[in-house]
């Protein structure tokens, strides 16, 4: 039993060992970087602490000495650190050697039948910041409220493609060349952010680009999202999205929702090419 995790910090990114990365739901009591410097706070947020322990218990089951989750080991009171954090998140789950995804709503000690209904309807496939955490990871593992193991994104990739639409090639290995933007766009809309610039900021590692957060721009924060795609990339599938509003005349979209029918488009041989098929059978 993992009995007092704490934190470590490496210098520099030559130091930094194998780990494995937690992805969940933020909820009440979550565990800062701050509790993680004295032991009765950190104690004191009981669910945040216990989900810790028991993710680190896990890691150590598989041999893995280090864990990174987001709630603690981010200083977010510290501006710098934390859009260094926000910019770097999809590489931290990229380069992790597992990721253990925690679904708290969802009970393991159901009929099949039924937990692949409540899996199915998990709040974790709404969130926005856990769709780059379901791409970027070679390996992830699901797991239910008790810790019990649902399965992996491999054994479940065909569930997983009927929730989130995202085609099995690029849940198992995603290559931004091969999928055109709006297809991409496409698998963000529906999701919520707790804070509305972070529908634009958790879409930065899927679009491969950077750019500082600025929280209080609003809905700005996606127009500035697809500018700096513009900067690299001449896919214009960004393009290819239909407002719910008759009198919106904008270019630029102002959230990834209305690239909601979108998925259908594909880069072929350098070209943006409809998927006629895939629309017909909509």
């Amino acid at each position: 039993m993992v009995e007092d995790p704490n934190l470590i910090y490496f210098a520099s990114e030559a130091q930094i060992p194998e780990y494995a990365i937690l992805s969940h739901i933020w909820e009440e009591e979550e565990v800062t970087f701050q509790d993680m410097q004295d032991l009765s706070k950190r104690k004191g947020t009981v669910k945040g602490w216990s989900k810790i322990v028991r993710a680190c218990e896990v890691a150590r089951s598989e041999d893995w000495e280090y864990i990174w989750i987001d709630t603690c080991c981010i200083d977010k009171s510290s501006s710098s650190e934390l859009s260094e954090a926000i910019n770097s998140m999809y590489r931290y789950y990229t380069e992790a050697v597992v990721c253990y995804a925690y679904l708290t709503n969802v009970q393991s000690d159901l009929p099949k039948r039924t937990l692949n209904l409540v899996f199915r309807a998990s709040k974790w496939f709404m969130r926005g910041w856990t769709l780059q955490e379901l791409i970027a990871p070679a390996t992830v593992v699901f797991f239910a409220q008790n810790w019990e193991k649902i399965g992996t994104k491999a054994s479940l990739q065909g569930i997983l493609t009927g929730i989130t639409g995202i085609p099995s090639r690029d849940l198992l290995r995603f290559d931004s060349r091969l999928t055109s933007v709006a297809a991409r766009m496409s698998w963000a809309a529906g999701r919520k952010t707790t804070r509305i610039e972070d529908r634009a900021y958790s879409l930065m590692g899927i679009s491969g680009v950077f750019m500082p957060p600025i929280y209080g721009e609003g809905e700005h924060a996606f127009i500035r999202l697809q500018e700096e795609i513009l900067k690299v990339s001449d896919d214009h599938t960004i393009f290819a999205w239909k407002s719910k509003s008759s009198s919106f005349r904008a270019i630029l979209a102002t959230g990834p929702d209305v690239f909601e029918g979108s998925g259908e488009y594909q880069l072929l041989d350098n070209k943006i090419e409809h998927d006629i098929t895939t629309w017909d059978n909509i």
